[in-house]
């Protein structure tokens, strides 16, 4: 990470907040207003300053954000859509090789929850296995709406987490 420009340090991370390099944009414009080094940070001190940017932002950034994130156990041509990021974290918990019936399962489930909440179900999938994630999904279709924005939000804070422990111990 010594000596990034901003360009340099977007394409790094600009996509650990799901489609939504302004994240990264931001961490990098208050780090030169601190004439902070951001090489200097390790990891955990990186993902923080990327959740204090990510839940600063408007309502609606942070839902922009929730909306780009794809459906769980998506069909194969969704899959296409997918960051790099997404399609490693839904494969390491199986979610590439649901039976039919978990398919089928998870595609009721999406329209559910995204009916009601109008965006898609999140959670940051690392150590979960397909069927722990669906008894986690039933479970949160039954949150009020603001209890979901602020779970969503925490689980996409999470994932971030995750991608940039990841980049940084490279």
């Amino acid at each position: 990470m010594r000596n990034m420009d901003k360009a340099a340090f977007v394409i790094r991370f600009g996509e650990v907040y799901e489609h939504s390099p302004w994240v990264a944009e931001k961490v990098f414009e208050a780090a030169a207003e601190e004439s902070l080094d951001l090489t200097t940070l390790g990891a955990g001190d990186l993902a923080e300053r990327f959740e204090s940017v990510f839940l600063a932002a408007s309502k609606q950034q942070q839902l922009d954000v929730l909306r780009a994130h794809p459906a769980l156990a998506c069909a194969p041509v969704e899959r296409s859509h997918l960051t790099a990021h997404s399609s490693n974290e839904q494969a390491g918990a199986g979610l590439d090789q649901c039976t039919e019936h978990e398919f089928a399962l998870f595609q009721e489930m999406n329209a559910m929850y995204f009916g009601r909440f109008d965006f898609p179900f999140i959670i940051a999938v690392k150590g979960h296995h397909r069927q722990e994630i669906l008894e986690i999904f039933r479970g949160r279709l039954l949150n009020s709406v603001d209890d979901e924005f602020q779970a969503a939000l925490h689980q996409v804070c999470r994932i971030a987490r995750i991608r940039i422990e990841a980049i940084v111990n490279v």
